[in-house]
C-alpha cells in the first residue's frame, strides 16, 4: 500500500496514509496534535508501537537509494528495519553529496509509506558543522558550512552568533531531510583529560547555559513545528565529571565522580533547557560515585538505567515530560569488524539483555539508542513484565514530537532546493568568518625570539618569509612568502594538535582523544631549535586544555584554535578577521595539578591561562 494525497469532502487535502480513503483523525492537518496521537495511537498495533521505540545508526547509498545490507556500523537491510521490525527513528552517518542526501531522504519516507499506517521516519543526526570525525560523536562537515566546534562557538562569547549558527544548521539539516538533532552537548568541560570536550561549551555552567538555550532556539525556534529540527539536549545530569577524564564509552571510564556528594552546577543547564521546549534529554552511560540528591544516595548504575535520576530527578522534580532517549547501545554489545565495544550497562554488567531493557524503561526512558532488538521489548510485554500501557506512553511522546514537526502531512524534500541551500556561500562565509574570530591569542610577547627581532609579532606582516609546519604553502602564500628552512625565515608558524595517548582495543577508542596532556619532550625541544633562528608562532588545537607551559619561554607568539582551516587561521594571525576568542576553559600548568584536581570541579586556582583569557591588539 502506498498512500496518495486526497482530498477530503470538505476541501482539505491529506495523505491517506492507511489507504482507507477516508481522512481519519490522524490524517487531518487541521488536527491538534494529542487527537491526532489519540487516534493514531488506538490504531497500532503492539509491533508497530514496539518499533517507535528504537532508535540505530542508518547509513545511506553514495547514489542516494537506500542500502538494502548491512553497512559499515548499521546492522540491517533497510526495509527489514523499517517494515519489518518498525523502526521510525534512525541515526544517519555520512552524507556527501547534498542532491543525493535528499534522494536518500525521500527513497527512505517511501519505504516507511508502505507500512501499515505510513508513519514517517524522523532522521537523527551527530553535529556534522565542524571538523572532528568521530563516528561515535560528530562528523566533518563536508558539504555543509564549516564552524569551529562547540568550544570555539563558546570562545566568541557571543549568543547570537550560536543562534546564527544553531539556524543555518537547521536550514541545511531540513534541506536534506535530517529532522532532528542529538545535540547541543551541556556537559561541563571540568575535567580536562576528558575526551569529548570539543563538543561542549566549556566550563563555566552561566555560558554553557546561555548559549545552550540560544542553540535550542536556533535548531526549534520558539515553539517545535514544521521548520523546526527536534533537539536532544544531553547528557543529563551532566556527563563531564569522569574519573581521571576517561570517558564513559568504556569500561575503564564508566564511573562519574562527585567531589562533595552534589551535582553541583553540572545540574545548571537543564532546567533552562526544559524551559526553552527541548525535544527530548539524553542521559550520559555514567555510573554516579558518591552522589546524593536532596540527601538521598543516588543507587550506582548508569544514569540511563537510574530511576532516582530519569523518573525522579528529571520528571518529577524538574516537571519534564518530554522524550527521553538513551545514549547508544546500552542493551547489547556493538561489534564491528574483529573489534567491540561492550554494552555500556555500567553498575548492571550481571544483567542480560532482557533485564537492562526491563530496567531502562523502569527508570523512564522513552527510546532505546542504537539498539533494533524489538523482539526483546515485545517478549517483556508477552511475559507480562512489562506493560502495553507502559509502551503506549512511550508511544504517545514519540509520536507527538513526529506530529509537531509536521512529518505526518510532508515528510519529502526537494532535491534542488538541497543542492542550493548546503553550503550555501553566506552560510559558508559565516562559517569561515566564525573560525578566524574564534582564535584566541594567549601570548603574543616577541622579546621570546633572537635579540634582534624584538616586537609584536601578531597581527603578521605581509611580505615575510615563512616557515609552516601543518600549514598549507597556499595558506602561507596569502600572506607571506613560504620557505623550507627555519634557517631562511622570519618567522615559524607551527600547527600542533593538543596531545593525547593512542589506543585502539575497543571499537571507537581510536578516535577518542584520551590521556596525559604533556607535549613530548622531543617536541618541546625541536621547536627550541626553531626557535633560535626565527620567530615561533604556535597555533594549539586545543580539543582538550593542554598544558602548554614550556611551549611559553620559546614562543613569539602561542593561539589556541577550536576548529580552524588553515586559511581562516591565516586571516586570524595577520589581523584580516581580527581574532575575538576568550578561553572557554582554564589551561592547567602541569599534569599533576590536573592529577590533583577533582573532576567535578570547574577551573584551578592558579591556572596558566584562566577562563576568559584572549589577548587583543
Amino acid at each position: 500500500m502506498v498512500p496518495v494525497r486526497l482530498t477530503s469532502p470538505d476541501g482539505i487535502p491529506f495523505r491517506d496514509l492507511n489507504g482507507n480513503g477516508v481522512m481519519d483523525p490522524f490524517e487531518d492537518p487541521r488536527a491538534e496534535v494529542e487527537e491526532r496521537v489519540d487516534d493514531l495511537l488506538g490504531r497500532l498495533s503492539l509491533e508497530e508501537k514496539v518499533g517507535l521505540m528504537f532508535q540505530t545508526v542508518i547509513e545511506a547509498g553514495e547514489d542516494g537509494s537506500v542500502l538494502e545490507r548491512p553497512g559499515r556500523i548499521s546492522k540491517s537491510p533497510t526495509s527489514e528495519v523499517v517494515q519489518g521490525k518498525h523502526l521510525t527513528h534512525f541515526n544517519v552517518h555520512a552524507l556527501t553529496d547534498p542532491r543525493m542526501a535528499a534522494r536518500w531522504s525521500n527513497a527512505l519516507q517511501k519505504v516507511a509509506e508502505q507500512t501499515p499506517h505510513g508513519i514517517p521516519v524522523t532522521v537523527s543526526s551527530d553535529p556534522r558543522h565542524a571538523f572532528i570525525d568521530n563516528s561515535g560523536v560528530s562528523f566533518s562537515a563536508g558539504a555543509f558550512s564549516q564552524w569551529p566546534e562547540p568550544l570555539g562557538l563558546a570562545a566568541l562569547r557571543d549568543a547570537e552568533a550560536v543562534r546564527q549558527f544553531a539556524d543555518i544548521a537547521r536550514q541545511e539539516y531540513l534541506a536534506v531531510g535530517i529532522r532532528a538533532a542529538l545535540h547541543p552537548t551541556l556537559d561541563l568541560a571540568t575535567e580536562p583529560r576528558w575526551a569529548r570536550q570539543a563538543g561542549t561549551f566549556g566550563q563555566d555552567a552561566d555560558l554553557v547555559t546561555e548559549l545552550g538555550v540560544a542553540y535550542l532556539h536556533g535548531f526549534q525556534g520558539d515553539a517545535l513545528g514544521p521548520a523546526s529540527v527536534a533537539c536532544t539536549s544531553k547528557h543529563f545530569p551532566g556527563g563531564g565529571p569522569q574519573k581521571d577524564g576517561e570517558d564513559a564509552h568504556f569500561p575503564y571510564g564508566r564511573e562519574q565522580v562527585y567531589s562533595d556528594g552534589s551535582l553541583g552546577d553540572h545540574l545548571k543547564p537543564f532546567p533552562a533547557m526544559i524551559a526553552a521546549g527541548t525535544a527530548a534529554m539524553m542521559p550520559y552511560y555514567g555510573m554516579p560515585i558518591g552522589l546524593e540528591v536532596d540527601g538521598e544516595p543516588i543507587e550506582e548504575v548508569g544514569f540511563g538505567y537510574n530511576q532516582q535520576i530519569v523518573s525522579g530527578l528529571l520528571r518529577k522534580q524538574l516537571g519534564y515530560d518530554g522524550v527521553v532517549v538513551t545514549d547508544w547501545e546500552l542493551v547489547n554489545d556493538n561489534h564491528v569488524g574483529d573489534q567491540v565495544l561492550p554494552a555500556r550497562a555500567w553498575g548492571v554488567e550481571h544483567l542480560d539483555p532482557s533485564g537492562r531493557m526491563e530496567l531502562i524503561l523502569s527508570a523512564g526512558a522513552d527510546q532505546f539508542g542504537g539498539e533494533e532488538c524489538v523482539e526483546i521489548l515485545l517478549d517483556l510485554v508477552a511475559s507480562g513484565r512489562v506493560s502495553e500501557s507502559r509502551i503506549d506512553e512511550s508511544a504517545r511522546r514519540l509520536l507527538a514530537v513526529k506530529f509537531r514537526l509536521g512529518l505526518f502531512d510532508n515528510p519529502f524534500v526537494d532535491e534542488d532546493a538541497a543542492a542550493e541551500v548546503v553550503g550555501r556561500d553566506d552560510f559558508t562565509a559565516e562559517g569561515y568568518a566564525a573560525q578566524s574570530r574564534s582564535v584566541t591569542v594567549l601570548q603574543n610577547a616577541a622579546d621570546n625570539g633572537p635579540a634582534d627581532r624584538a616586537g609584536a609579532v601578531l597581527p603578521l606582516a605581509r611580505g615575510l618569509r615563512i616557515y609552516a609546519e601543518n600549514l598549507s604553502a597556499d595558506a602561507v602564500s596569502r600572506v607571506g612568502t613560504p620557505v623550507e628552512r627555519p634557517e631562511d625565515a622570519d618567522v615559524a608558524i607551527i600547527r600542533l594538535a593538543a596531545p593525547f595517548e593512542p589506543r585502539s582495543d575497543l571499537f571507537l577508542e581510536a578516535m577518542f582523544h584520551q590521556g596525559s596532556l604533556d607535549f613530548p619532550p622531543g617536541l618541546v625541544a625541536r621547536l627550541a631549535r626553531i626557535a633560535d633562528h626565527c620567530l615561533l608562532v604556535l597555533d594549539i588545537g586545543l580539543d582538550r586544555p593542554a598544558v602548554l607551559t614550556p611551549l611559553l619561554p620559546m614562543s613569539a607568539a602561542v593561539v589556541a584554535s577550536f576548529g580552524t582551516s588553515d586559511d581562516a587561521l591565516v586571516d586570524a594571525l595577520s589581523g584580516t578577521i581580527p581574532p575575538q576568542g576568550r578561553l572557554p576553559f582554564d589551561l592547567p600548568r602541569s599534569m599533576e595539578q590536573v592529577r590533583l584536581h577533582h573532576e567535578d570541579v570547574p577551573g584551578y586556582d592558579d591556572p596558566l591561562f584562566p577562563f576568559g583569557h584572549g589577548l587583543r591588539w
